[in-house]
């Protein structure tokens, strides 16, 4: 399996790389953007972390890509970024494409077990054991062994939800406005409901409050923003990171959800990017770049 590269761009010093390739794991294409900072093309390179970012509802590996604005600061640290898709595309299952917030741009970065969803809504196998080691064989000057991971949204739902589950994979983690609490939240429970059935343990595995429970990795500080006039979370409640700071609580990770709410900022690429400063300069330290 290789990957295709549909388009190489430069971009602060850089290269964005847009990529494709078919996925044995979600059976069908996916797509993915790997932005390689200046010193991947350096004449003696290093090898060099990777920053894993995940995306939000119904969004491509574009949004990030274009809006975030990682690319100065991958720069300036030296790490490259992984952006995949957040979902299957084309998997042809009836009713994949009939709402904004199920299906299609809507994985929720979890391995279904109903059907028809099962067979190619497999986020998270598809994330840690084909897309991951496929960019480490292919970009030798890429350390996967040393990677970071951050997200928005439904995308820092599933940083949160990877990291805690996988301490031995990602060295830190941080999440803009992360669907914190899915398991009490409207999105969360129409997305696990019809992924994972109504056996609630089934949920427990995914949601970050039941995982910071029984986390046994190291302690360090996971970062979280979130803006005061975003919707989703003072309207509509569908984001509930006050839940994770209190199930921390008497957790190994008690005190360490540093939950920064911002005055003013929403939900969108305006507030990510005005703070990807502070998350690159957070995963620096713990990639061992400062």
């Amino acid at each position: 399996m290789t990957f295709t590269v549909e388009q190489s761009i430069k971009s602060f010093g850089g290269r964005l790389l847009k990529l494709s390739h078919e996925s044995d794991i979600t059976h069908t294409k996916m797509a993915v953007n790997v932005y390689l900072p200046h010193q991947y093309f350096a004449a003696d390179p290093k090898k060099l972390p990777i920053l894993l970012y995940l995306s939000g509802l119904t969004c491509t590996p574009e949004n990030a890509s274009e809006k975030a604005f990682f690319q100065p600061y991958a720069n300036k640290y030296g790490f490259a970024v992984v952006y995949p898709d957040t979902s299957p595309r084309g998997a042809n299952i009836a009713g994949e494409d009939d709402s904004w917030d199920f299906g299609t741009g809507a994985g929720f970065y979890l391995d279904a077990t109903e059907k028809p969803w099962s067979q190619n809504y497999r986020m998270y196998s598809y994330l840690l054991e084909e897309l991951l080691p496929l960019i480490g064989q292919q970009y030798e000057h890429l350390d996967t062994q040393n990677m970071a991971i951050c997200g928005h949204s439904m995308g820092g739902y599933g940083a949160l939800m990877l990291y805690l589950r996988n301490p031995d994979i990602f060295n830190s983690c941080s999440a803009f406005a992360p669907i914190a609490n899915p398991s009490n939240c409207q999105w969360g429970q129409k997305c696990f409901g019809n992924y994972l059935g109504s056996d609630k343990t089934r949920w427990a595995k995914y949601d970050p409050c039941d995982l910071v429970r029984s986390f046994k990795g190291e302690k360090r500080p996971i970062l979280i923003h979130q803006g005061t006039a975003d919707n989703f979370y003072k309207r509509d409640h569908q984001l509930l990171p006050e839940n994770l700071v209190e199930a921390a609580k008497n957790s190994p990770l008690d005190g360490l959800i540093d939950l920064q709410l911002v005055d003013g900022y929403d939900h969108s690429y305006y507030f990510i990017s005005s703070f990807v400063a502070e998350h690159c300069a957070f995963h620096a330290k713990y990639m061992g770049l400062l």
